[in-house]
């Protein structure tokens, strides 16, 4: 009977307890070690650290003074304080300990353990300020302008979560690859991942990045009156997909976001003011002196209607009239008021034209006809002719000759 002395072998569950087992007691007995021979340079290490560390909260409680006196995002110096104001305590630890392990003389394995924890504290803290700061600008942009409402509370919602996502998306993978990982693999993982979800919803995607260049980059606002293709109206609201645009003519109009901006634009509201042009016809039989006179006579009615003329000069000869154009300009954009002074300087025209005997005539036209001989019969009488009635001859009775 043979009997079977060997040792039983380890587990892996066991081998791995086993090992770890080993490098606590090594990493014990070395932290003991080192503590005992620079205990000194550990404690000047540690007021050090706590000195720095005091430091960097004084910077953060001064950034949120700074933060609340520049009323969150009103100028630059606030936004950055509001970003400052977001550093985090594990960041002013991990760079208070950080700074001073070198004068302490740590152990490689604490050093090493240090490290890595200021190099996550680190890319974390900057994914933070680089969120921040960008929330801070793009706050700050609408904040300068008259957006409000539920569009504008959509869109900084998104652009928060995108942009929260990209930079945390990042700091993820460079502490990966600071601790040996190959990123190459997931950096092309995230890569395709988002060309396709961009191309599955790139019509949702068009429209939303539509929606945003319109709340920043200004081409109109709630409440202008706007002019696209054969439309004029006034916007009445900016979705995160379309547009809400009440025509003049009464009906409400949606459009969508990309559709609108690829569209030629005309903001009627930054007007700086508005043309009348007016074509005047006058009689050939003015006098030249008269017809010399008009485009002074023109420009004394505008000015007295309070408008700036443009041009007021001759244009063409007519079929029926000597043609003149007037063109002057009304400051602002309220067409009621260019009708209103486009009203008055057309009855001065009339009542100035009447004293000055200037007829505006009517469009005519004559009419010649002919005899079978091919003379012209004129469609009105000869001068030259003698129209009076011939002399009739009376009949008398006998009667009346006896």
């Amino acid at each position: 009977m043979t009997v079977n002395t060997a040792a039983p072998k380890a587990t892996p569950t066991s081998a791995s307890a086993a090992e770890l087992e080993t490098h606590v007691r090594s990493f014990t007995t070395e932290a003991w070690n080192w503590v005992q021979d620079y205990w000194l340079s550990i404690l000047i290490a540690a007021g050090a650290a706590i000195a720095i560390a005091a430091l960097l909260y004084a910077i953060r409680a001064w950034a949120m003074k700074l933060c609340e006196r520049g009323n969150g995002v009103a100028n630059w110096y606030a936004i950055i304080g509001r970003a400052v104001s977001r550093t985090s305590n594990f960041f002013i630890i991990m760079v208070s300990i950080r700074l001073v392990v070198g004068y302490a003389q740590t152990p490689p394995m604490v050093d090493t353990t240090v490290g890595f924890l200021f190099t996550i504290a680190t890319v974390f803290q900057a994914a933070i300020w680089v969120r921040e700061l960008v929330f801070g600008a793009i706050e700050h942009r609408t904040s300068a302008e008259d957006y409000h409402g539920q569009a504008l509370t959509s869109a900084l919602g998104i652009i928060r979560l995108l942009v929260t996502i990209v930079v945390f998306a990042i700091a993820s993978v460079v502490v990966l690859s600071n601790l040996g990982v190959n990123v190459t693999g997931l950096v092309a993982g995230l890569g395709v991942g988002g060309i396709a979800i961009g191309l599955a919803a790139q019509g949702i995607f068009a429209d939303l990045f539509a929606a945003l260049a319109i709340l920043f980059d200004k081409p109109f606002r709630v409440g202008h009156k706007v002019r696209f293709d054969q439309t004029t109206g006034i916007i009445q609201a900016i979705g995160l997909k379309s547009t809400r645009i009440r025509a003049f003519s009464g009906e409400e109009m949606v459009i969508a976001n990309k559709q609108l901006l690829d569209k030629l634009i005309e903001n009627l509201t930054h007007r700086d003011h508005i043309r009348i042009k007016l074509a005047i016809g006058v009689a050939y039989e003015t006098p030249p002196e008269k017809l010399e006179a008009l485009p002074g006579m023109l420009h004394e009615i505008v000015e007295a209607a309070g408008a700036t003329v443009s041009r007021a000069s001759f244009e063409a000869f007519g079929a029926s009239s000597v043609d003149f154009v007037l063109e002057f300009d009304i400051r602002g954009d309220d067409w009621d008021t260019a009708h209103l002074a486009r009203n008055r300087v057309m009855i001065a025209i009339l009542r100035r034209f009447a004293d000055e005997d200037i007829s505006i005539p009517y469009p005519t036209q004559t009419a010649f006809t002919a005899d079978p001989n091919g003379k012209l019969i004129l469609p009105y009488p000869d001068p030259g002719a003698d129209h009076s009635p011939a002399p009739r001859a009376t009949a008398t009775s006998g009667a009346a000759r006896a």
